[in-house]
């Protein structure tokens, strides 16, 4: 079947997917927000639309030991920070404990079985021609999609050209064969692969800024070889992992194939071995999270990270010697189980960790549900955003992995139970069976004792009805509710009254409302008033009345004080660009009690000027500039425009400072007169060269 170009496949999509009530409510809050907006705010399609910025952050073999998973010994300070801004997922697992297949399932929603990826070799483009990842889900809704590092497994994948925007970027990848399996190096992050990755995603940040964005990132560390810059050696020495089980390798897996001080074959590792191989992961455990900090802290500097979806995820586990084994590729425990963190702006709780039960492959409806777009109907996750929600509610009853194809093995991980069943023939399966309340290291398989022979049965019953038979009851769900930061007041709408009260609290120590120092830098000023600004017209309440947001007359004077505050203190970033665009467009959208012309500005004029007036009424327009002999040497016609007010250089009427043959003016005192229906006024200028 040949392929069908982007346009192609996003109409397939609608056309597959039948309206739903998440759809018809987005559309309706869409709808209710443009209603609103239109003609008094500059159109701001991200965040007026609920549509956030997306960074989406993967790591290569790592397992949740890290210090917000209760492993304080180990060193991640910045995704433990990460998780205080966020939900943290106890029991995340991953569909396929490989690579390829682990990658392929969360990026096109599809479990291994249904894309077709069971191996580190085959690209979902030839398996599943159909699937639509989420970056190109999201690049067809009009996101700018960007990848660099690891996303996907080997070349032809991270060349995906429907997923990108702008091609991968991918660093250099160093040599593995016949190296140790752990060095120390005395280099700089940056001369590591993934300091390289981290330094091009801040260039990618600064590019991308002022677009609606998805960003991948993908951190290959702590995959082997354990290679870090030896200041993350020194933050550990073996005395720490005392604790930790050391068992001789009994399988052949990759660690046997590529580094030159692992024994050969299937001798022994020493226990000194195994200590430094755990040290080794540690390290680059902590080198990784360095790179994610950075990352974290340039989203921050550029004022992206309120605007911005985090997910945080490891593509599956890894075994440090637990089972005999090394590395990935089992179904236990150590080899399924992912770190998952997500963090939305204004998300409510934060700080929490989650037991619900959830599926890799559930990242990609969760992005789709927070960024507001429709969700495909052939995804095989559900949107996580209920538990993110209220993270102790009722979930999924079991999550699914699997590894190997015809004769492989399933397996089923339930609150308390792994079950997993390995097909020996058509008719014939060798079952595991292991009990985490009284085994959590599943040292002994329970499952030929014939007290569980009923539990079994139960067990098995359900690894074979499949994943659908294991969703929870999402029926008439309500649709999270975003307490945004800037809503200053909580009244469900970011208005004139959420300004006011940070207005009313500039320079003050302590406040009864502590939202008004947005920023959180100490100070509460005209900074704070511009964040707020910037975000008017977001609501978290679709109940919430815009007549709220309603400006009057009484509002000129304080909004004009804002403006001349805010461009003295302006730095040319975004967020002030965007905060005065939105204190002009409120000025000029009050109507006055009276039409009146205004003093133009600037002054002195060099030569041009800008003149102001404030209409009562809709009326035809035209303005008239006369020298001191009374002649009139241009006329300014503006034709029909709507009552409200015309006082700021983006709405006031301009004058280049030339008379209706081009030329210019010579200094000296001019006039100008507004005609306005019956109204008319005239204002003497004066012209300075």
């Amino acid at each position: 079947m040949p392929k069908r170009s982007v346009t192609q496949r996003a109409e397939h999509l609608s056309m597959k997917r039948p309206v739903t009530r998440r759809d018809f409510l987005s559309t309706s809050l869409k709808a209710g927000a443009a209603a609103f907006t239109t003609g008094l705010l500059p159109k701001r399609k991200a965040n007026s639309q609920g549509q956030y910025n997306v960074l989406f952050i993967i790591v290569d073999d790592l397992r949740p030991l890290l210090g917000s998973y209760g492993y304080p010994e180990i060193h991640t300070p910045n995704i433990d920070r990460l998780a205080q801004r966020g939900t943290l997922f106890n029991r995340a697992y991953c569909q396929y404990p490989v690579c390829n297949p682990s990658r392929a399932s969360i990026l096109t929603g599809l479990r291994p079985e249904t894309n077709g990826v069971l191996d580190n070799y085959t690209h979902f483009r030839e398996t599943a021609s159909e699937a639509i990842t989420f970056p190109e889900h999201f690049k067809v809704h009009g996101y700018h999609t960007r990848g660099v590092g690891k996303i996907t497994h080997g070349p032809a994948v991270l060349d995906d050209e429907l997923s990108w925007s702008v091609p991968h970027w991918r660093a250099k990848p160093p040599a593995y064969r016949g190296i140790p399996s752990w060095q120390a190096l005395d280099v700089d992050d940056d001369e590591l692969r993934d300091g390289q990755i981290a330094k091009q995603a801040l260039k990618v940040l600064e590019e991308i800024q002022d677009l609606q964005f998805l960003l991948a990132v993908g951190f290959r560390k702590p995959h082997m070889p354990f290679n870090a810059p030896r200041k993350y050696y020194d933050l550990y020495d073996t005395q720490i992992f005392e604790n930790v089980p050391v068992v001789a390798p009994n399988f052949i897996n990759e660690i046997r194939q590529f580094y030159s001080d692992i024994p050969p074959g299937n001798a022994p590792f020493s226990e000194e071995k195994t200590l430094e191989l755990i040290r080794g992961y540690a390290a680059s455990t902590s080198y990784m999270d360095a790179q994610v900090g950075r990352v974290l802290d340039h989203l921050g500097a550029l004022r992206l990270i309120e605007d911005t979806v985090i997910i945080f995820v490891g593509d599956h586990g890894f075994h440090l010697g637990e089972h005999g084994t090394w590395a990935k590729n089992t179904l236990f425990e150590v080899s399924l189980h992912s770190p998952l963190i997500v963090s939305f702006p204004g998300q409510v709780p934060l700080g929490v960790d989650t037991d619900a039960l959830v599926e890799l492959v559930d990242i990609y409806p969760t992005l789709c549900d927070l960024c507001q777009l429709p969700i495909p109907s052939q995804l095989e996750g559900i949107s996580m955003v209920p538990v993110l929600k209220q993270p102790t509610r009722s979930w999924k009853t079991a999550a699914f992995s699997e590894i190997g194809k015809e004769y492989g093995r399933r397996s089923i991980r339930t609150q308390r139970y792994r079950y997993t069943e390995r097909k020996m023939s058509p008719s014939l399966f060798r079952k595991e069976l292991y009990d985490y309340e009284i085994d959590p290291d599943e040292t002994g398989n329970i499952a030929s004792l014939p007290e569980n022979a009923e539990l079994v049965a139960h067990l098995s019953e359900r690894l074979h009805a499949g994943w659908q038979a294991a969703l929870p009851d999402v029926s008439g769900r309500i649709p999270i509710l975003r307490m945004l930061p800037w809503d200053i007041n909580n009244d469900g709408i970011v208005d004139i009254q959420d300004l006011i009260l940070v207005s009313d609290n500039f320079g003050v120590e302590t406040s009864e409302h502590p939202k008004v120092d947005v920023n959180k830098d100490g100070n509460v000023d005209i900074i704070d008033l511009l964040q707020v600004a910037a975000h008017f017209g977001e609501f978290s309440d679709s109940t919430a009345p815009s007549a709220r947001s309603k400006i009057h007359p009484e509002h000129f004077d304080i909004i004009e004080m804002w403006l001349a505050e805010a461009r003295l203190a302006g730095d040319g970033s975004n967020i002030f660009k965007r905060g005065i665009a939105t204190l002009e467009g409120l000025l000029n959208s009050i109507i006055p009690e009276k039409t009146v012309l205004l003093p133009n500005f600037p002054n002195p004029f060099n030569p041009e000027t800008w003149i102001p007036y404030d209409l009562a009424e809709d009326a035809e327009v035209d303005i008239e500039i006369y020298n001191l002999k009374g002649k009139i040497i241009r006329k300014l016609n503006r034709g029909f425009q709507t009552a409200g007010s015309y006082r700021t250089r983006a709405y006031a009427t301009y004058w280049d400072g030339c008379n209706s043959s081009g030329e210019p003016v010579a200094s000296g005192i001019y006039f100008y007169a507004l005609h306005a229906g019956q109204f008319k006024a005239t204002r003497q200028m004066v012209i300075i060269k």
